[in-house]
């Protein structure tokens, strides 16, 4: 096998186009397709389309180079000899993950791609898919693999070259072959697996993610309730190697293109086999319930009822280091408090790539700069952890909304220099806080 291989990524989403951009860094010749004409446009003009440290450089670099390129037409891929399908599978009504996207996508690269190319699914998919694939594959005389992504936002580009596992799931030595040479994955990193196993694992990974969240956030209610501090508290729990301090921070939930649907399908599929993911089950109940408790400390304290009441909102994205606003929990917060009729200014520090129609849908005016949009506020809201909410100027937002609460569900601020403003400090899981 050639060092140098002829790969194609179908879907140029978050997935998809770090997958393009990265394996053509990498020398491969790789072809990128997606059905929509604008994203195609944009990406070929060098115009990245997603907000990804050190994305702008690769896209312009590998472009440059003839390592890649974008395409509308299937036909592009017929000479591939790997393609990594990277489209969306959204959660339907009843949680199970719609997967029409990933079926057109296998059905146009069963009529062009050649006997012996290789389809790899990153999309996350339910256990059984990749199987399915391969049995529609056979008779073209294709393979399939299941190689499920762990990219986070922000991150992407470094999770991909710097891979702490990469998986891969074939019944074919050959196929996770091609596979295994297309990452350049040094064998270390490499968990092979059947394709069951490997889709189970990407779902069983977020959900745990997602159970160990929703675990702090009961926490941190619980910590106020005695006195306790749950800074205290985790810090001892991830001192512990066999539970590790990531994902111990308290917040107004989880959210993103992730975890709300991977932990949906996986209840979801467990339930049509007999199984109950209680664990899973309660960690959705609990993170649903986040924005209620944080309008439950608004009304303690602050003086006027919500539906007077002025608020700031600083975070708007579903975590920091991202524009990415989908199942966002700074807006599910906003939309409960739109609901109960307060007025809300939001700043982000991305919020010139942030669809104003998802702004306005929460309830929120969007306001660019952070001191104008604490004037006159009754309360001040940190909701996603950008450090640069740490560095602004306190005193200048207590001269803007003198006696303001501020309630920072994400425990990011310090607490002495919101008080040494004049204003008063929430904190979450703590004492004097919520």
């Amino acid at each position: 096998m050639t060092d140098t291989l002829r790969i194609g990524v179908v879907g140029v989403g978050y997935v998809g186009l770090t997958t393009a951009v990265c394996l053509a860094d990498r020398d491969h010749d790789v072809v990128a397709v997606d059905i929509d004409e604008a994203k195609v446009a944009r990406l070929s003009a060098g115009v990245p389309i997603i907000d990804e440290a050190g994305l702008p450089d690769l896209l312009t670099d590998t472009l440059a180079a003839g390592r890649l390129s974008f395409r509308t037409d299937y036909e592009a891929l017929a000479d591939r000899d790997v393609v990594f399908v990277c489209v969306s599978t959204p959660s339907g009504p009843d949680g199970a993950a719609d997967l029409g996207a990933l079926d057109a996508a296998v059905s146009r690269l069963g009529q062009v791609l050649p006997a012996g190319a290789t389809v790899t699914v990153k999309s996350t998919v339910p256990v059984g898919t990749t199987r399915r694939v391969a049995e529609r594959l056979r008779p073209h005389g294709i393979g399939a693999v299941s190689s499920p992504e762990f990219l986070r936002e922000g991150r992407a580009i470094a999770d991909f070259t710097h891979p702490d596992r990469v998986v891969v799931g074939a019944d074919s030595d050959v196929d996770a072959a091609v596979v295994c040479a297309a990452y350049g994955a040094d064998p270390a990193t490499v968990l092979r697996m059947s394709p069951e196993s490997a889709e189970l694992a990407k779902y069983a990974s977020n959900a745990f993610l997602a159970v160990k969240l929703s675990y702090t956030n009961s926490l941190a209610q619980l910590c106020h309730r005695y006195g306790a501090d749950v800074g205290d508290v985790t810090a001892c729990m991830g001192a512990d190697a066999r539970i590790g301090p990531s994902f111990l921070q308290p917040g107004p939930g989880w959210g993103g293109s992730c975890l709300p649907k991977d932990t949906a399908a996986l209840v979801h599929s467990a339930r049509i086999h007999g199984v109950s993911m209680a664990e899973v089950e309660a960690a959705r109940i609990t993170n649903a319930a986040q924005p209620g408790r944080i309008l439950t400390a608004l009304r303690q304290s602050i003086a006027c009822p919500l539906s007077d009441a002025r608020i700031t909102v600083l975070g708007l994205t579903f975590k920091a280091a991202t524009s990415d606003t989908r199942d966002s929990p700074a807006l599910a917060v906003c939309t409960r408090l739109a609901a109960e009729g307060a007025t809300l200014s939001g700043y982000d520090p991305q919020l010139a790539a942030i669809d104003a129609a998802v702004l306005q849908s929460a309830g929120v005016t969007a306001v660019d700069d952070p001191y104008l949009a604490a004037k006159a506020a009754d309360a001040v809201l940190v909701l996603t952890e950008w450090p640069q909410f740490r560095d602004l100027d306190w005193t200048v937002i207590a001269d803007h909304a003198p006696g303001a609460v501020v309630a920072d569900t994400r425990n990011l601020l310090d607490p002495q220099i919101v008080g040494a403003a004049g204003l008063r400090y929430l904190g979450n899981g703590r004492a004097d806080g919520f």
